[in-house]
């Protein structure tokens, strides 16, 4: 099996949960509309709620990460560690990225 170069997936884990962030909170904001509720509103909290989970679909699921973590601690390959931890890093920066262009989007922090 073939493995993905470590530098695009990088870039695919902040893609990733930049996009489930802006994509998840949108369609969330478009549900909203059609409730009745205000949508951009709606929007910046989805975009606070579903951050966790942005980062978790980008690093491909909990259970990856912490078999890597497994396999760097136990068989002494600390090179998977710092590789997940990158990887993490990577995600947590896509959803920052997201949360961010939300905030400027519905500027919900000016009517707080």
């Amino acid at each position: 099996m073939n493995e993905q170069p470590f530098f695009s997936s990088l870039i695919e884990s902040y893609f990733i949960a930049l996009g489930v962030l802006i994509g998840g909170s949108i369609i969330g904001g478009i549900a909203a509309f059609f409730t009745g509720k205000p949508p951009l509103t709606e929007i910046f909290n989805l975009s606070n709620s579903i951050r966790i989970w942005a980062i978790i679909a980008a690093i491909g699921g909990t259970f990856d990460a912490v078999y890597s973590f497994e396999k760097g601690v136990l068989d002494g390959q600390t090179k998977d560690i710092v590789k997940q931890c990158l990887l993490i890093l990577s995600a947590f920066g896509g959803a920052q990225t997201g949360a961010q262009l939300i905030i400027w989007l519905t500027q919900e922090h000016i009517s707080k």
